[in-house]
This record gives structure tokens, sequence and C-alpha cells, in this order.
């Protein structure tokens, strides 16, 4: 269970080996560091980004994981508060959902780009044994930035 995926990913951790952090800072709203990442895994070495514009896919991890937070926050105020058509019930939920979501924020950008990175980059086990693959670049000449 230490090892586990679901622990990994919302923990920020290097999806190879799911014991180094992905972000220099482990505080999601630190000013200026929200999404700065080691530019390898500080345990096994693992490159964090595999090729120039990687993260521009976390857009669509970021979009259904707000999705699914508002469909969670709209069934838990159905069920605790409920809706009328008689009351403004619904926009205060609406605005209750909209001040969490961008409170959120911080905490989805890194989610989604730790879930992101796990669909690249696939567990190890044995990852001190196993050396690393090579990266996979667009431009061969930015291998030697990593």
């Amino acid at each position: 269970m230490k090892d586990s995926y679901l622990l990994s990913v919302l923990n920020n951790k290097c999806p190879r080996c799911r014991k180094g952090d992905l972000f220099s800072s482990r505080n999601a709203y630190k000013p200026g560091q929200m999404t700065t990442m080691n530019r390898h895994c500080p345990v096994c070495g693992q490159a964090t980004e595999i090729e120039v514009g990687f993260y521009y896919g976390t857009g669509y991890v970021s979009y259904a994981l707000t999705v699914a937070f508002s469909v969670s926050t709209l069934i838990a105020w159905w069920v605790l508060i409920g809706f009328s058509l008689d009351d403004n019930r619904f926009f205060w939920w609406m605005g209750t959902n909209a001040v969490l979501m961008i409170l959120m924020q911080p905490l989805f950008m890194r989610l989604s780009r730790s879930i992101w990175l796990s669909w690249f980059v696939k567990y190890d086990k044995n990852w001190e044994s196993n050396p690393l693959e090579t990266l996979e670049r667009a431009i061969p000449e930015q291998q030697e930035d990593n």
C-alpha cells in the first residue's frame, strides 16, 4: 500500500519510483512556486519533462478534475441543503463552488501534472537496479538539458 498508484499521484511523487517529490516545494500555495517542478526526480533521476511542451495536455486533466469537483459539490449541496425554485440556493451553490475552485486551483494544477506524468512514465518496482530509459525528445539537441 505504501507504493500505491493513488497515493503517489495524490502526494505528487515520481511515477517511476513513487518516492521522490515532483515539485520543488511541497506547499502548493507558495507564491512563484506553484508549478515549479524538479528537473529530475531527486530519488531515481527520472526526468519530469519528457519533451518540450509535455504538460500542455494537463489542461484536459485539469478540466476533468474541476468538472468532477463541481458535480460532487452540486450533489453534496443537493443532499445536504437542497434546491428550490422559490429561493436562490442554486446561485449560492454556484458562488460557493466558484470560490472553492479558485482556492483549490493550485492543487488541481499540481494534481493534473502528477496524473499526466504518471500516464507516460511507468512504475518500476526495481528502479534501483534498472537503468533509466533514454528520453524521447521532439528535438534531440535538447537532450543535454536534462
